[in-house]
């Protein structure tokens, strides 16, 4: 997804597959004459009704496997209760996930119709990519610095609490939340066996974040949040806020200290010193496929290093031409410097920074229409990221909305230290999270219409989806942005801190770099905070792989509107062109490069 990937789902691309997938993007069935139609479509409805079915169960499956996608996803009927991480729960999944392919083998995808044929190959290769992913041992890691157990309470952004039922849920999930842990624990202990860790630096983080959860009164815990503001009017009210009180004072707050207990004795000591997944067992084969699975190609970690060292060249050479605009005298390390310093650029308190953020995206609102035909209903709000994993998560991320509309998508920002978060990254942060980045892209695939819920509510295909982010950022100069030659040395900032992923995260992961390499290397490049710096780093560590994804999938979009725009001259329109791409959702980057090669095809014969 975003900048706040969860690992919910594995929604990605097995690429094996791809030259198939090919031949399926963007192509279109040749009519058939009026006599024949109906007979086809007799053919076509059996097994589009069977696989219309397959997809249907299976979505209820998941979502009943998945009490917290559910939540996330808008879906209230599975509120009460935590998902379920045992040994055998993960069994039943591979398992499932098997008996799905086999099902998928008696569909005959032939007698489909076009679209149906690449939903189904889409919900193949997604199935077979969650195998591989199980059997390089990812589920044996369910914490890290970026979210887990100890911010299990951050749930809470996702729940309404409308009616009493919607208390008597969240109780019933406090109750259980010992089980809850105690899975967690023992899940973390089977990873420990196998010498899977992230590494301690990183772990570290999570201490201060247990330490949070655990307070003496149980109405200081965050998770009891929704009873200080239950209406006093509401039949029952005194009896709740009495049961989820005794919930996390009898539950939450034991499991809390069994968990500091085991992860300060056991598993911090236990955790990997190196920083990079080719430390872990099949590290480098496992990091390969990370590579394959977030930018849906065929690029080796060495082929996407190189391709990162050639964009951070061109892009300092344009962070050059601006340094020498705005008349700076000194180097561009010095340059950073007076950047990352001057107090001109930041805002002294958290209010400030947020109606900073506030204001920005809407100036950008009214200007939407100019460069997009289609814009989707769903609203979004700015919030902040709580206080509980602000200090150690991202500059900002997405929400999107639940599925059935009754949550809007949220931009959330972190507000934690203002003095380190630079006024002249604002604009490129939030094109990139709010619109025309995440919220537009996402909102709009929800409003796709006749398409199975696997891809309407889907984030996998991670090039896609954050190249579009990315690529948004570049759109900000016709949306009235970067006005300001500091705000456009930010959106350089910002690509060029994508640019220095590629580098980064294959140096950790595949070349043995060192945690303070990486962070120098980000330094030298690129002009966000030391705060930011080490951030992302961490982050890329307890990530390996997800941060390709971004420059890799705008470099494909960018390539392709450059490939319109030579083909068409006048004929462009940057409008159609926008909404072809987000047309189907997320998808991999050659479908997209297929179906926009066959709109080209098609304007030019106009």
């Amino acid at each position: 997804m975003t900048d706040s990937t969860t690992d919910m789902k594995k929604l990605a691309l097995a690429f094996a597959a791809g030259s198939l997938l090919l031949m399926l993007a963007g192509c279109k069935p040749a009519a058939a004459p009026q006599a024949d139609r109906a007979a086809v479509a007799a053919k076509t409805d059996e097994p589009s009704a069977a696989l219309q079915k397959l997809f249907d169960e299976e979505w209820q499956r998941m979502l009943a496997d998945s009490p917290l996608t559910a939540t996330y996803l808008g879906d209230p009927r599975y509120n009460d209760r935590w998902d379920d991480l045992t040994p055998e729960a993960f069994t039943r999944r591979q398992q499932a996930a098997q008996a799905l392919l086999d099902r998928l083998k008696t569909i005959d995808r032939a007698a489909l119709p076009a679209a149906m044929q690449l939903n189904y190959e889409l919900f193949k290769l997604q199935t077979e990519d969650g195998l591989e992913s199980y059997s390089y041992g990812g589920q044996l890691l369910p914490v890290n610095q970026r979210g887990g157990l100890q911010t299990a309470s951050e749930v809470l952004e996702m729940l309404r609490f409308d009616k009493p039922a919607d208390y008597q849920n969240w109780i019933k999930r406090l109750q259980s939340f010992g089980a809850y842990t105690d899975q967690t624990i023992a899940l973390m202990r089977l990873g420990m066996a196998q010498g899977r860790t992230y590494p301690r630096v990183i772990m570290q983080r999570v201490t201060g974040q247990i330490a949070r959860q655990i307070v003496a009164d149980p109405k200081l815990s965050p998770f009891y949040a929704p009873f200080s503001k239950i209406p006093a009017d509401m039949a029952g009210a005194e009896a709740l806020r009495s049961v989820g009180e005794s919930a996390i004072r009898e539950q939450v707050l034991p499991a809390y200290r069994r968990f500091q207990a085991f992860f300060e004795q056991e598993y911090l000591p236990a955790c990997a010193e190196a920083p990079g997944l080719s430390a872990q067992p099949r590290g480098a084969e496992y990091y390969a496929y990370l590579a394959r699975h977030h930018t849906t190609t065929t690029l080796t970690p060495d082929q996407i290093h190189d391709i990162g060292l050639k964009e951070v060249a061109r892009i300092r050479a344009g962070m050059e031409k601006i340094k020498a605009e705005v008349g700076f005298k000194g180097d561009l390390h010095a340059f950073f410097t007076f950047l990352r310093t001057d107090p001109r650029f930041f805002y002294k308190t958290p209010q400030q920074l947020f109606d900073g953020y506030t204001l920005i995206v809407k100036r950008i609102d009214p200007e939407l229409v100019r460069l997009f035909g289609k814009l989707p209903r769903t609203p979004y709000g700015v919030r902040p990221i709580p206080d509980i994993s602000a200090p150690d998560t991202t500059t900002a991320y997405y929400q999107p909305p639940a599925a059935d509309g009754s949550r809007a998508g949220y931009y959330y920002v972190n507000l934690y230290k203002p003095e380190t978060r630079p006024k002249w990254e604002m604009e490129a942060l939030s094109a990139h999270e709010s619109v025309p980045g995440h919220h537009l892209q996402l909102a709009l695939q929800q409003e796709l219409g006749e398409m199975p819920a696997f891809r309407k509510s889907g984030e996998g295909f991670t090039a896609y989806v954050e190249g579009w982010g990315l690529y948004s950022e570049s759109l900000g100069g016709e949306l009235g942005l970067y006005k300001d030659p500091y705000s456009k040395f930010g959106q350089l900032t910002y690509e060029m801190w994508r640019a220095v992923r590629l580098v980064v995260d294959t140096g950790i992961h595949a070349k043995g770099w060192t945690r303070q390499q990486a962070i120098d290397y980000f330094a030298d490049n690129a002009a966000k905070t030391p705060l930011d710096i080490a951030n992302e780093i961490d982050r890329y560590m307890a990530m390996p792989g997800q941060a390709l994804a971004y420059k890799i999938g705008e470099l494909k979009i960018k390539e392709l509107r450059a490939r319109a725009e030579s083909r068409l001259g006048d004929k462009f329109d940057v409008r159609a062109f926008h909404d072809t791409v987000l047309a189907s959702g997320a998808v991999p980057l050659q479908i997209l490069e297929q179906r926009v090669d066959a709109w080209i095809d098609e304007q030019a014969a106009k």
